[in-house]
């Protein structure tokens, strides 16, 4: 049983006024397209990237197969010049490699110390964020980090949520991006922010038989065109050519509500953290019970949670 996709809308030339003002309060995923992104659509080639940016050593993920798992780490860090990483990159098959001729290869700019500097394109890429206009949806002091990717053709990287909002920026190539509410997370077998369902176009049902129920919404991307991704909502992201993209997160929270140690934008808001780890605690102390009585109380507890936390004015 195949899940039917929720094909998301695609808006054409919209201004900083009407994302504010209609789209942006909806909490919906939606592809923003037409928006002025400067000369990098056309300028971004293999050649220019690598002569650009010259040899600096960057540090990429290698996968020997297509669908990359953080959650059993089944990739290798390693190093390369940039020039010859993008060269690599964009090549399907390789004549010099570190696990397989058909290896994957992903970058995801960090900052110089990855503990406590955040990934900013104007920092490690100087020279390629000139060619860059980032739609300014957001106010400046929002921003939080501008994350420069690249990837090999066919690489699909698991299905995450992030704590704060971002534009997923298509420079060149194509990618297909399957989305899921953060209503339907009870579906998706989490650990931590990530799904444990690593295929979504064939799911192991008999291992994840719930999965079936989780919506599904999905786009393509084309070069030069806008993906908004709300915080909190699950995304999945198949790089269907070799391409490089931008992400850019922004705080729509108060600033202190973020962990100060989060460089990725992905640890859970300090109130979130303190309310599990109370939790937590809570059920240790249920422990004490006997089975009947446990779950009894567990039961209580759920609804509890449910009467004071879920909405139900989802669309």
């Amino acid at each position: 049983r195949e899940q039917r996709a929720v094909a998301l809308e695609r808006l054409d030339g919209v201004t900083r006024e009407r994302f504010l003002r209609d789209i942006y309060p909806r909490r919906k995923p939606v592809v923003l397209t037409g928006l002025e992104l400067g000369p990098c659509t056309t300028k971004w080639t293999i050649d220019y990237l690598s002569q650009a940016e010259g040899s600096k050593e960057v540090k990429i993920h290698v996968s020997a197969v297509p669908q990359m798992d953080f959650l059993s780490k089944n990739f290798v860090y390693r190093t390369l010049p940039f020039d010859a990483f993008v060269r690599r990159a964009a090549e399907v098959k390789h004549k010099e490699y570190f696990l397989t001729e058909d290896e994957k290869y992903y970058l995801r700019s960090v900052g110089e110390d990855v503990r406590k500097d955040i990934a900013d394109i104007r920092k490690q890429f100087p020279i390629l964020a000139e060619d860059v206009h980032i739609p300014e949806y957001f106010e400046k002091e929002q921003f939080f980090s501008s994350v420069f990717r690249i990837s090999s053709a066919g690489l699909q990287l698991w299905t995450h949520y992030d704590v704060m909002d971002n534009f997923l920026i298509q420079v060149t190539g194509r990618k297909r991006v399957v989305l899921y509410s953060p209503r339907d997370a009870p579906y998706l077998y989490l650990s931590g922010t990530k799904s444990e369902v690593l295929d979504v176009d064939n799911p192991d049902m008999e291992k994840y038989p719930l999965f079936v129920k989780a919506k599904r919404y999905q786009c393509v991307l084309e070069a030069g065109d806008v993906l908004f991704i709300p915080a909190l909502w699950f995304h999945n992201v198949i790089s269907e050519e070799f391409g490089v993209a931008l992400n850019v997160f922004w705080k729509h929270l108060p600033a202190e509500s973020y962990d100060k140690t989060d460089t990725y934008g992905n640890k859970d808001p300090m109130a979130a953290s303190r309310a599990i780890q109370i939790l937590d605690r809570a059920l240790k102390t249920l422990e004490e019970l006997p089975e009947e009585y446990r779950d009894f109380y567990a039961r209580r507890m759920v609804l509890r949670i449910q009467e004071k936390a879920y909405r139900n004015d989802y669309g």
